[in-house]
């Protein structure tokens, strides 16, 4: 059984419009560059059949919700739940952030660097921690959903605000320490997250984070003082065959090189100023496409970038793997940290590397630089869990689809962490959720 959660941000509220806090007060409602926003999410979100929406119940959620369902074909009803709330912010709400910094500085300052820590003071002098309150208030939700009738794959829409849906996203992921300003959600933008049940275990995937191209903006604005786009190859024979190919230089497929083609009129407002790639074929037969044949970018191809090594495994299927590791196979499917392939490599060995060349790219980052970095399937969710704050072993929590865009805004300041604003999108390839080949690495 598998449940497919669609987590949209609200539409543009009057409060977002004019720089205010907005916190849980109602007093917000959407503008009506918000209301147009919702009618595009509507109509993107035609492709899927919903089984049950649920809204939060601030208007301009509620309103966002009311929008979008009238472009859905399957009429469902709406379910109001306290559990989607924003953060109560108390007092903060309603004021400026420059009010806020010049009130309570302390306090503003561990909003920024360490929400999960701040204290807010109640008039009446009683405290609380917002983010802790919330993130139990997520954990309330997701233990709903996972209650919900499982005899089927469900597909439910989600319409709440931008921090209630990152402790969902972060609490779906095991919760990564100080992981709540490590990912961006824009007004109306949508996520997507799978829950796999199997017997009485659930397992996480996150399919995309913060999609926006159906509101005309393909790409989510600038907020760090660099960015780095980070790709997965294109399709290649072996991906559609579910061939593990690992370290053998298999090169792109028509279907690659169309969805590299694709990904280059998608990302083609973007100058790009570095290029880099893995050494082998389809990475950087990838960045080729993408850059187009007008750009005068030299690309850096480095080893540490490269597909993990299965070694024996390479070139087999599931079934040829079977027959000799069964035991071995099962493990990488659930563990894959406990798995040294065969005369190949352990995913630790790939985080290393790929970790290791991650750094050295980013320190190498000067203000402005856009980076266009092409690399594998693993080395890629090594690279995301990390900078989610997630340990190696989660790599199947992380979804990279061939030819699937990732967005990494880089900020030069120490305290400040770098921010995932986009996470795996492929719209660029026909529809709102993945359809990439789902084969071996």
């Amino acid at each position: 059984m598998s449940i497919r959660l669609v987590l949209v941000r609200h539409g543009l509220s009057s409060f977002n419009e004019r720089g205010l806090i907005q916190g849980r007060t109602d007093e917000s409602f959407l503008t009506q560059e918000g209301y147009k926003q919702a009618k595009f999410t509507g109509k993107i979100l035609n492709q899927i059949s919903f089984d049950q929406v649920f809204s939060s119940p601030l208007i301009r959620a509620a309103e966002t919700t009311k929008t979008i369902s009238k472009y859905l074909d399957n009429k469902i009803e709406i379910n109001y739940d306290q559990n989607l709330l924003e953060v109560d912010l108390d007092n903060w709400s309603g004021l400026k952030i420059s009010e806020i910094k010049s009130k309570f500085k302390t306090a503003y300052d561990t909003w920024k660097k360490d929400p999960e820590s701040l204290i807010i003071k109640r008039e009446d002098n009683s405290t609380f921690k917002p983010i802790k309150d919330l993130f139990i208030q997520a954990e309330k939700f997701i233990n709903s959903i996972k209650k919900l009738d499982s005899r089927d794959n469900q597909n439910i829409l989600i319409v709440a605000h931008n921090a209630i849906l990152r402790c969902l996203i972060l609490s779906l992921i095991n919760k990564p320490k100080k992981g709540f300003r490590k990912i961006k959600l824009d007004n109306a933008s949508i996520s997507i997250i799978n829950i796999f049940k199997d017997e009485n275990s659930y397992s996480t995937q996150i399919e995309c984070i913060n999609q926006t191209a159906h509101l005309n903006k393909n790409i989510p604005t600038q907020i760090g003082n660099s960015r780095i786009v980070l790709v997965r190859h294109g399709e290649t024979d072996w991906n559609r065959e579910g061939r593990f190919q690992g370290q053998i230089d298999i090169p792109l497929n028509e279907t690659g090189r169309a969805q590299a083609s694709k990904a280059s009129q998608y990302l083609k407002e973007i100058k790009f100023t570095k290029a880099i790639s893995s050494s082998l074929k389809r990475p950087s037969e990838t960045a080729e496409i993408i850059l187009g044949k007008e750009s005068n970018l030299k690309i850096k191809k480095i080893d540490k970038l490269v597909e993990i090594s299965h070694g024996l495994w390479e070139g087999k299927l599931d079934k040829e793997i079977e027959k000799d590791w069964h035991e071995m196979l099962e493990t990488w499917k659930k563990e894959p940290e406990k798995v040294i392939m065969p005369e190949g490599e352990s995913i630790q060995n790939v985080s290393e590397r790929s970790i290791l060349a991650w750094e050295i790219i980013c320190k190498a980052q000067k203000e402005n630089d856009v980076t266009l970095v092409v690399a594998h399937d693993a080395v890629n969710k090594t690279i995301l869990c990390h900078l989610l704050g997630l340990d190696y072993s989660n790599i199947w929590m992380i979804k990279q689809g061939n030819g699937g865009i990732n967005v990494i805004d880089i900020f030069n300041h120490p305290e400040k962490n770098d921010v995932l604003s986009s996470l795996n999108i492929t719209s660029h390839l026909g529809t709102v959720i993945d359809s990439t080949a789902s084969g071996a690495l």
